[in-house]
């Protein structure tokens, strides 16, 4: 056996296949992965998702806001994501979303997403419109303009519960 030994930076620099590599060695040998390597990455179908405003974003909120883990996963969103692609696409792992909400399964990220285009399309009232897509590498993919969208709307969250905790403390 051998073992090399990288630095962050030389796996920040390396080219996107290879970082992809080493994520499915890591996560393989950790047991949360596939055995087999990952499969060259499908076409990104970004026909079907809506660049969601901040309006979208706040009517999807308003149709979640009872789902606690549907609303966490929804927030994961509003993080930084990976810019990938011309046009730009934002891709979050579904791994990390997973591990933030502290939910207990892929599944479980899964029916919260569902849940999440399910509230898009009757905000926009359109069967056609999807909040996010995937990859074959176990991605989660939205719009960029969706990732400031949801931003905003958790900027907007944290305000005014700033606020009505200041209006207590008056």
């Amino acid at each position: 056996m051998i073992g090399i030994t990288l630095s962050a930076d030389q796996i920040r620099s390396a080219p996107p296949e290879v970082r992809r590599w080493i994520e499915h060695q890591v996560l393989a040998g950790l047991g949360l992965g596939p055995e087999a390597p990952p499969a060259p990455a499908l076409p990104v179908q970004g026909a079907h998702l809506v660049a969601c405003t901040t309006d979208d974003a706040a009517k999807i909120l308003a149709q979640i806001q009872g789902l606690l883990p549907a609303v966490n996963v929804f927030f994961e969103f509003g993080r930084p994501g990976i810019a990938m692609g011309q046009p730009p696409i934002m891709m979050f792992r579904l791994i990390d979303i997973l591990h933030h909400t502290r939910l207990q399964n892929i599944g479980q990220v899964m029916a919260s997403l569902e849940m999440i285009n399910k509230a898009l399309i009757e905000a926009r009232r359109d069967p056609s419109a999807r909040f996010c897509g995937f990859d074959n590498e176990g991605h989660c993919l939205i719009a960029p303009e969706t990732q400031r969208a949801i931003a905003s709307v958790w900027q907007t969250v944290i305000a005014r519960q700033h606020g009505v905790a200041e209006g207590e403390a008056a």
